[in-house]
């Protein structure tokens, strides 16, 4: 399921909501001045809070934010 996630995430065996979110991740991540208050009215219709798509947003927002500051000074990963 975790890899079906990851590489295809819209083939994978996952609820509507849910590829909803994946969806408007994906967009706040590759283009974030693209979304628009649709995006967050699909979000409700898909069921989602109010609160869990600020929550939503923000923990995008922070992994994309600090993921930037890492690529932008050149940080490598720990080997195990």
């Amino acid at each position: 399921m975790v890899e079906a996630v990851v590489f295809e995430f819209r083939n994978a065996p996952i609820s509507l909501g849910e590829l909803a979110l994946l969806e408007y991740a994906e967009k706040l991540t590759r283009d974030p001045s693209s979304c628009k208050e649709n995006d967050i009215q699909l979000l409700r219709q898909a069921g989602w809070s109010d609160l869990a798509i600020l929550d939503t947003t923000l923990v995008i927002s922070y992994f994309n934010f600090v993921n930037r500051i890492a690529d932008g000074l050149g940080v490598e990963l720990e080997k195990r």
